[in-house]
């Protein structure tokens, strides 16, 4: 009929479309296509997301990673909100709707100049350590505000000489012997590149939890991310000397 004639071009049309449609959504549940975007803290972000991409990278080749380093509690924000699918960050106090899944326990150590006589001892007590000009990070930082509340209930406060926002110009400083800092072991690797020196600090041992953030459901390409970090990434240790 002239409907059937007038119709029949369009019809065609949305099964073309529906075709193609049907095919890009095989390709993002079977991870041939895709798109993620992460956020997480700039010490994992810099120092232990990159080797868990690569070795996701190597078993979804086309899938696109965004990656968002931000300060603790923008991470938080962000998967709240939706602007990303995961978040690593430290054991936040209310998940509220949201999902932590620990990646491991993370314990902070002394950061010391190459110099420095310290470098002799297997471990630091913190009252030794706050003896030396300290080197932090700026305020809002998750790892000052750590620092400040496990050592204030010792009754012990940060000497804090020089601030910075980047842990890079940190271990820099350091390095350089302007004085001393303490950072969550997994900026080891990231601290003895720079030119610094780690160890273990004691009295009080201070540690936290380290993690994925998630709404309740991800997206294929988000689950498998998820699976990836929880199988390759753990707590870093001490070279040994």
């Amino acid at each position: 009929t002239p409907e059937g004639e007038s119709l029949l071009p369009l019809a065609k049309h949305l099964l073309a479309q529906w075709d193609n449609t049907e095919e890009r959504l095989r390709q993002r549940f079977t991870l041939q296509l895709g798109r993620l975007s992460v956020a997480a803290m700039p010490s994992f972000a810099c120092n232990l997301l990159p080797a868990a991409l690569v070795k996701f990278r190597q078993q979804n080749p086309k899938i696109n990673i965004t990656v968002h380093d931000v300060i603790n509690e923008e991470v938080t924000e962000m998967v709240r909100s939706r602007q990303v699918e995961m978040g690593i960050a430290f054991s936040p106090e209310g998940t509220g709707s949201l999902l932590f899944t620990p990646l491991f326990e993370d314990h902070f150590v002394a950061v010391v100049p190459p110099g420095s006589p310290l470098i002799q001892v297997t471990q630091l007590a913190w009252t030794t350590l706050l003896k030396h000009d300290f080197i932090t990070l700026q305020r809002p930082s998750m790892v000052r505000r750590l620092l400040e509340q496990e050592l204030s209930k010792q009754q012990m406060e940060l000497p804090v000489a020089f601030e910075s926002h980047q842990l890079s110009t940190v271990g820099r400083m350091v390095a350089d012997g302007l004085g001393v800092s303490a950072v969550p072991s997994m900026c080891i690797r990231q601290m003895h590149e720079l030119g610094a020196r780690c160890i273990p600090l004691t009295a009080p041992s201070i540690s936290c939890r380290v993690g994925i953030l998630t709404q309740q459901e991800l997206s294929v390409a988000a689950h498998a991310l998820r699976t990836v970090l929880l199988k390759t990434v753990q707590a870093p240790s001490l070279p040994e000397h």
